[in-house]
């Protein structure tokens, strides 16, 4: 029998999607006194995410196809991050609060 208040188990590629972001959103302006780094954080990797999807078009148009792999990553930062936070939150070594909205 499962816990019903734990996070379901997600892997690596799962995708987060655009309302799970949003519901994390509203999470972080609730809670940003509470947990300004992890504010900051989740600034830092929806700005990857951003710079991800649109660095393709200047890497593309000035052919450096060396930026690809960057722009990938940046597209999957949010994938990445909740993937590593899950696995941190289940080892025990950090809490993670916003695992439910997902």
């Amino acid at each position: 029998m499962s816990n019903p208040c734990a996070p379901p188990r997600r892997r690596l590629w799962d995708r987060v999607t655009l309302a799970q972001l949003q519901r994390i959103k509203r999470w972080r302006e609730a809670q940003h006194g509470a947990h300004p780094l992890e504010r900051q954080t989740w600034e830092a990797v929806l700005t990857l995410w951003m710079m991800g999807w649109v660095g393709w078009i200047p890497a593309f148009e000035f052919d450096m196809p060396w930026v690809y792999p960057l722009c990938l990553l940046g597209v999957l930062a949010p994938r990445l991050y909740v993937y590593w936070r899950l696995r941190s939150h289940e080892a025990g070594r950090l809490r993670c609060d916003w695992l439910h909205l997902l």
